[in-house]
């Protein structure tokens, strides 16, 4: 007999309604809530808090009420809070009942500016930990790449602070004061440094009025757009994120590599063995500062690979010229001295050049140089420990942890994209910090629960009545024997259990 729905009658209340009962057994949720500690954050944040006043909301639920904006990708604070309600799996993870009543929007936002970035920093660390007491992180080995964040800014927003009308029009002046006052408030103590980082070239001139933090970049030849960029190091044993720094987007990311290995051998307690990045870490002065650590830096380098270009093809390389310690003077090919010339104290090194005669009545000229002054060479300082690094990069071992850092970079990138990470969520470079550390906090996360979830009944999993009518279920299930049977065949069985395809 086919079934009627009876009219709605919600009742005025509602008993025996338990949210426990209402969130299944294998929810995210419930093993991020098995894992993680939320309440460590009372104790870091309990001086931002005055002793009178309203009660605020729980920092652990605010931070909760975070985890879920990035975990679930909402694209708003005020989507988040309208959707809490209809979702019960939330208010059992943030301890709320039906009948709780749901905060406003705009206290994620006030504990944002509140709290400040170093509060999520301590929370990404943490996560980090427990991956390294899990097992997880091996410590000695990273990989080390970055990829760009789109701002939450248009290019109409980009003024030219070189242009006569920005200077004429009162509204720019005035713009420009909040920019500057906000920007000195938000930064707080952050280094004059910093605050220039990725301000080179054509970003030291044009300025988004609305994120003043965001580069201009143009990636792959596409359009120019306003970008952060995030620097990553990853552990390969699991590939658990280590270390995470935000940037803008014009900022070089070959200036990050020396931070990045602290940061990965402050979290994770280690010491760094080998670092495998790509070209764009592959200067002279990274390859010195990894010599000086006694470190293995797996990275290519930019000058030997700028030696195979067209534009150099048919040259003689440097190795062809022959250098003496006693005269401090290289000898070309054809015998010619080239003696020094002058020391280029930003770079650490010495130039080296021929004679304009020589070079002019020299019947290898056209194979040696296209210069009209003749061939100079560079000699840095510390050549000797250059040429040491340069072997160990260019090393078989070398080229395959190159070949394995790609996939699992990509990877890295790829699982965050469905975080969101690749567009910012708020404007300002410390508000970018915060997003990545959630993003990356939940990768790690979400490792955690991939490698140290309880085992359960399955294919491995064996009951005592399993344990008895296992075999003889192999028996009667044909696909079964077959694995069976090529499981056993190089095996030394007896023969009875050979026969008949077992």
């Amino acid at each position: 007999m086919m079934g009627y729905h009876p009219p709605p009658n919600d009742p005025f209340f509602s008993y025996n309604v338990q949210l426990e009962t209402r969130v299944r057994k294998d929810h995210p949720l419930r093993k991020i809530k098995d894992l993680v500690d939320f309440d460590f954050i009372y104790k870091e944040v309990e001086k931002t808090y005055g002793k009178n006043g309203n009660v605020s909301v729980p920092p652990p639920v605010l931070l909760k009420l975070m985890l879920l904006l990035i975990l679930y990708n909402v694209r708003s604070e005020r989507e988040l809070m309208e959707t809490l309600p209809e979702r019960l799996d939330w208010l059992w993870f943030l301890g709320y009942t039906i009948e709780s009543s749901i905060p406003d929007h705009s206290v994620l936002s006030k504990a944002r500016k509140r709290w400040g970035k170093e509060v999520f920093k301590q929370f990404f660390e943490r996560i980090v930990s427990q991956c390294v007491r899990a097992g997880l992180v091996d410590g000695s080995k990273i990989f080390m790449d970055s990829s760009l964040i789109d701002a939450d800014a248009s290019n109409n927003s980009v003024v030219d602070t070189h242009s006569l009308k920005r200077h004429l029009n009162e509204h720019y002046r005035e713009l420009e004061k909040r920019l500057t006052a906000c920007s000195a408030k938000e930064t707080g103590t952050e280094e004059s440094e910093k605050e220039n980082e990725g301000k080179e070239g054509v970003n030291s001139r044009y300025l988004s009025t609305t994120d003043p933090d965001a580069s201009i970049v143009r990636h792959a030849g596409g359009k120019a757009k306003l970008r952060y960029k995030t620097h990553r190091c990853v552990d390969p044993l699991h590939e658990v994120i280590t270390a995470v720094k935000a940037t803008p987007g014009g900022a070089n990311e070959g200036r990050e590599m020396a931070s990045l290995i602290e940061a990965h051998e402050a979290a994770t307690e280690t010491r760094v063995d080998t670092v495998i990045a790509d070209s764009q870490y592959g200067t002279g002065e990274n390859l010195l500062a990894c010599c000086d650590r006694g470190i293995r830096a797996h990275v290519p380098v930019v000058k030997h690979l700028n030696e195979q270009t067209s534009s150099r093809k048919g040259i003689f390389p440097e190795d062809r010229f022959a250098y003496d310690e006693e005269t401090d003077t290289y000898r070309c090919p054809t015998g010619k001295l080239l003696k020094k010339r002058a020391f280029h104290p930003p770079r650490q090194t010495t130039e080296y050049a021929a004679s304009k005669a020589d070079c002019r009545s020299c019947t290898l000229h056209d194979q040696c140089t296209r210069d009209k002054n003749g061939r100079s060479l560079q000699r840095h300082l510390r050549k000797k420990d250059l040429d040491h690094m340069l072997v160990i990069a260019q090393s078989d071992r070398a080229k395959r942890d190159l070949k394995v850092r790609q996939y699992a970079m990509e990877r890295s990138f790829a699982r965050s994209t469905r975080l969101g990470f690749d567009r910012a969520r708020w404007r300002g470079l410390w508000k970018v910090c915060i997003q990545e550390y959630l993003v990356t906090a939940i990768q790690n996360i979400e490792t955690l629960i991939r490698y140290t979830r309880k085992p359960t009944q399955g294919v491995l999993g064996i009951t005592p009545m399993r344990g008895l009518l296992g075999p003889l279920s192999m028996l009667f299930d044909p696909w079964r024997r077959g694995i069976l049977f090529l499981f056993m065949r190089g095996s030394h069985v007896p023969g009875m259990l050979r026969l008949k395809g077992l």
